[in-house]
């Protein structure tokens, strides 16, 4: 299932993941560890080929079983641009974590913002979600702008909220919600 959408900036695609994105989720990770790293843990110097496969093969299984909702970003052309997806799926109040990173020769060019448009979109049409959250470091200047510019509305700032690193970090929320029926 391709999901595409033509940005300003960007012409980009979402799909779940595939066995065959191990070898290029490794080569986008390897190229991204500065950029990704410092907000991202999993993207780690001496990111192995074998976390990779891990991943991948985790989240075919977690689509299959609508656990979690994984999803590559791919360029028109189909090249590895990134990920996103929800996690950490609250099906007694129907919430959702969104999460997004693009890898860094795709940094700064809409991809991130096209995706999550994307992804929202998907969710609302393919799931009961209500509520999807971002949250995002503070100091993590280009993934709030990424939420800001994909529409979501921003919350407040949670103190402490997570932890990089091993050092607790605030961090602002952000949700994408349904729009209530009023006829319902």
């Amino acid at each position: 299932m391709t999901v595409m959408q033509r940005a300003p900036r960007a012409a980009i695609a979402i799909r779940p993941y595939e066995f065959r994105d191990v070898a290029a989720l490794f080569e986008a990770a390897s190229e991204s560890v500065e950029m990704v790293y410092p907000w991202l843990p999993w993207c780690h110097p001496g990111y192995a080929l074998d976390e990779a496969k891990a991943w991948v093969e985790q989240q075919v299984r977690a689509f299959e079983s609508r656990q979690q909702f994984e999803f590559v970003i791919v360029s028109a052309e189909g090249a590895f641009l990134g990920g996103c997806g929800l996690n950490q799926i609250d099906q007694a109040n129907r919430r959702a974590n969104l999460g997004y990173w693009v890898r860094s020769s795709a940094a700064g060019q809409g991809v991130a913002t096209a995706a999550v448009r994307l992804l929202v979109g998907w969710a609302l049409a393919n799931t009961d979600l209500e509520r999807m959250e971002v949250l995002v470091a503070t100091g993590n200047v280009a993934s709030l702008r990424v939420a800001e510019k994909a529409g979501a509305v921003r919350e407040g700032v949670l103190r402490s909220r997570l932890l990089l690193h091993g050092r607790p970090h605030d961090a602002v929320v952000f949700s994408f919600v349904r729009e209530a029926n009023p006829s319902a």
